[in-house]
């Protein structure tokens, strides 16, 4: 007799259905849909319950429970990473051989894509100098929640698009650890194993894709760690200054949220003429703009695409107020912007094009098209222009990156 035993944070009823007492690479089963995937070393596959879509991963007992433990402590603090929904422990087949291993069960990421769609297929300019910069912002933010990955590779990574930049987020914790806080040398000890896994990565990438010796593996993997000490010192740099210089501690927190982030807790200590500004890195928080827009308007994006539509309730506002309005709050220019501005653009685009792009890199995307088409014009190109001409030679002609299949399901 077949046994399972279900431990989940969510469930549909279509979960029961699935052939839990047969290996995973055997499934047959009208459920699977195939997914484009990193590559790794566990059995992975990929099923669709009902209108969502999510990742099933084989793996050791030991290591199911553990990842679905951090991934749901990661899941409480704003670190991006795959959301778990559940485990399938226990697995007893038919004939009664030994237990399968488990399966750990995680939402599929929509919008989201492996690294090799991202560079194989050039789907951003510059994926050699975006691809860096986004893992060590996602290095950055694991170090500062006290994580410590330990298998930092592009495997181990997915990407969204966010604003023209990328968006990492962390999908394989099997390594990973919790900590109050990390020491210097475990941030380092991480930092080199990235060092060490990305350039071989990169390197077989390269042979894959055929690539010139002029994209150097390790060039690839130090501009990683680079990105991560220029980030890693601006945000938590000691700073000292007199007096008389007082005004450097709102600039220096000013500074902390243009890159996204922001102090809950600042520790000053005076010494003789001058104060010591310290921002302890277990009490940096990122997702400033992120926060910000949602508070505002209720829209969830990325960290660039919320700066960009922030950015564009500000001009909303100011120009109500050019207008002649009175005083427009921060609240109400963005209630207006997001009825009057946002919502009627967004559902001017066809139900068929919305797989492409997430409705916020829509908005980013039409407000530089918008741009490009004003400039080219010599005049303002209104919003309604400006979609049209976007749908007919950007999105219509993009490929589908909701969800990102392999082969149409029939």
């Amino acid at each position: 007799m077949s046994t399972y035993r279900l431990v989940a944070r969510e469930l549909d009823s279509g979960f029961l259905t699935l052939p839990w007492d047969e290996a995973l690479a055997e499934w047959k089963c009208d459920n699977l849909v195939d997914l484009e995937r990193g590559v790794g070393r566990h059995v992975v596959r990929f099923v669709e319950i009902g209108d969502s879509y999510y990742a099933l991963k084989e793996l050791p007992p030991p290591l199911a429970q553990h990842e679905y433990r951090i991934l749901g402590h990661l899941g409480g603090t704003s670190v991006p990473a795959v959301e778990p929904v559940g485990v399938v422990a226990e697995r007893r087949p038919r004939t009664g051989e030994d237990d399968l291993p488990d399966v750990l069960i995680t939402r599929y990421l929509e919008f989201s894509l492996p690294f090799r769609t991202v560079i194989g297929r050039q789907v951003l300019p510059d994926p050699d100098g975006r691809v860096p910069e986004s893992l060590a912002g996602l290095l950055v933010r694991l170090h500062l929640a006290g994580f410590f990955w330990g298998d930092c590779s592009l495997s181990n990574a997915l990407f969204r698009r966010d604003a023209g930049a990328l968006a990492a987020y962390l999908v394989d914790v099997e390594t990973g650890e919790l900590h109050e806080r990390l020491s210097d040398g475990q941030r380092r000890y991480d930092l080199d194993i990235a060092h060490e896994n990305l350039s071989y990565e990169f390197y077989d990438v390269a042979s894959e894709f055929g690539w010139s010796e002029d994209r150097d593996p390790t060039e690839f993997a130090e501009r990683v760690i680079e990105n991560y000490e220029r980030l890693w010192s601006e945000l938590t740099d000691e700073e000292i200054f007199g007096l008389d210089e007082t005004s450097r501690l709102e600039t220096r927190l000013r500074d902390l949220n243009e890159l996204g982030f922001e102090a809950e807790e600042i520790e000053l200590v005076k010494t003789g003429s001058d104060y010591r500004l310290r921002l302890p890195s277990a009490r940096v928080e990122p997702g400033f703009h992120r926060r910000r827009l949602l508070r505002l308007t209720g829209l969830d994006a990325q960290e660039n695409q919320a700066r960009r539509l922030l950015d564009d309730i500000r001009s909303f506002r100011s120009a109500l107020e050019r207008a002649g309005q009175p005083p427009v709050s921060d609240a109400a220019a963005a209630g207006r912007w997001l009825s009057e501005i946002f919502e009627p653009t967004v559902a001017s685009i066809p139900r068929e094009l919305r797989r492409k792009r997430a409705a916020a890199e829509v908005f980013h995307e039409l407000l530089d098209h918008r741009w490009q088409l004003s400039e080219r014009a010599g005049h303002e190109i209104t919003m309604s222009d400006a979609v049209a001409s976007y749908l007919e030679h950007i999105l219509s002609g993009a490929p589908d990156e909701r969800t990102a299949l392999l082969r149409p399901r029939t």
